[in-house]
């Protein structure tokens, strides 16, 4: 089952003092697998928040379908599913960090007994690292601090599915371990995360899957390991030589084909074909820029 299907999501914007209409969404369309980890790519302006926004009944789309869990849609039983973190939280000041997080799981009537919210609230405050500050006005947090008590806050109601923007963002290498550490014990628990990121490092690490997307359109969709593999610039060729096994590196695309229709025609027996799987960073900087000349 997919916990989240967007199919055709168009929205528009108008700006200016005489309006001027921006098409920021143009037909946005992916979908998120039950129990993974979705990475959201994309260059500033791309469109990532915006799809949040109507994912979430934030904003409301011009044009699309957008289903939760099977075919549902964004009902007040789908939302008490549902977890989120912003780019930009805002909070009340003088609520401490472990009355915060009381006040949202109260709230979300997911808990029997205080006893039970007090261990889901201890349990967050260790995983993000927060014990030293958890009687400290959130006014007195850091922005980094503010984003680890955000990701907590989105987690206390045991959600299936998490929407977070940017949750790296602000975070010393430190609490991006802490955060890493939890996003992906959140998900063997079977909960379903999608999350935007710059910091493709962290997100190579995590995702299964990823969606890309670049001027309101999606450009890619589908594993991680795949969209490496089609980025890689060379492969490995592993065949049977004269008296040992051999390798050779050639470029992908034709002169890969020319060189194992090669191989063939001299009777070598070809054992492997293994693209030389490059980092996430490199592999969407050099999407993009192929994106870039294809549009010239």
């Amino acid at each position: 089952m997919n916990i989240l299907e967007v199919e055709d999501l168009h929205k528009s914007f108008k700006k200016g003092f005489i309006p001027k209409t921006y098409n920021v969404l143009k037909g946005v369309s992916f979908t998120i697998p039950k129990g993974t980890i979705t990475g959201f790519l994309g260059g500033n302006g791309a469109g990532k928040t915006t799809t949040m926004k109507c994912v979430l009944g934030l904003a409301l789309p011009d044009k699309g379908e957008i289903r939760f869990f099977g075919d549902s849609e964004l009902s007040t039983e789908v939302k008490a599913k549902v977890g989120f973190l912003p780019e930009r939280p805002y909070f009340y000041d003088y609520l401490t960090g472990e009355e915060f997080l009381k006040f949202y799981g109260e709230i979300s009537g997911k808990f029997k007994s205080q006893f039970d919210l007090k261990a889901r609230i201890d349990y967050l405050i260790k995983k993000v690292d927060l014990q030293h500050a958890r009687d400290r006005s959130l006014k007195g947090y850091s922005k980094g601090m503010l984003q680890k008590i955000g990701l907590a806050q989105a987690l206390i109601h045991y959600p299936e599915f998490v929407i977070l923007d940017e949750p790296m963002a602000g975070l010393d290498p430190d609490g991006r371990h802490y955060l890493s550490e939890l996003i992906s014990e959140t998900a063997k628990q079977g909960t379903s995360i999608f999350f935007s990121s710059h910091l493709l490092n962290d997100t190579e690490k995590l995702c299964e899957n990823l969606v890309i997307l670049r001027d309101g359109v999606v450009q890619f969709s589908g594993g991680t390991q795949t969209f490496l593999g089609q980025m890689g610039r060379t492969s490995h060729i592993k065949y049977q030589g004269d008296s040992m096994i051999e390798s050779v590196e050639v470029e992908n695309g034709e002169p890969l084909q020319m060189k194992i229709d090669e191989l063939r025609k001299a009777s070598r027996t070809i054992i492997s074909v293994s693209p030389n799987i490059t980092s996430l960073e490199d592999a969407f900087v050099g999407f993009a820029m192929d994106k870039k000349r294809e549009n010239l």
